[in-house]
């Protein structure tokens, strides 16, 4: 696999804290909530517990709520 083929698929990831593993390589993933294409390179915050990732802090927030891992 070259970079460029790297680039235009979806990557799969392993979340740990403050940082994450490529499983996969590929030049983005999904958010969990919207399905919106997250590069890597903006990826910024997932869930640990949940191995997922989101597009925004606020979407990170209502999905942990959602799934009771922090009070609403």
């Amino acid at each position: 696999m070259n970079v460029m083929e790297r680039d235009t698929g979806e990557a799969k990831l392993h979340y740990l804290d403050g940082e994450y593993e490529i499983v996969t390589p590929g030049g983005y993933v999904v958010c969990a909530v919207t399905g919106a294409h997250i590069p890597l390179d903006a990826l910024r915050y997932w869930s640990v517990d949940l191995q997922e990732a989101y597009a925004t802090p606020a979407l990170s927030t209502a999905r942990a709520q959602e799934k009771g891992l922090v009070p609403k």
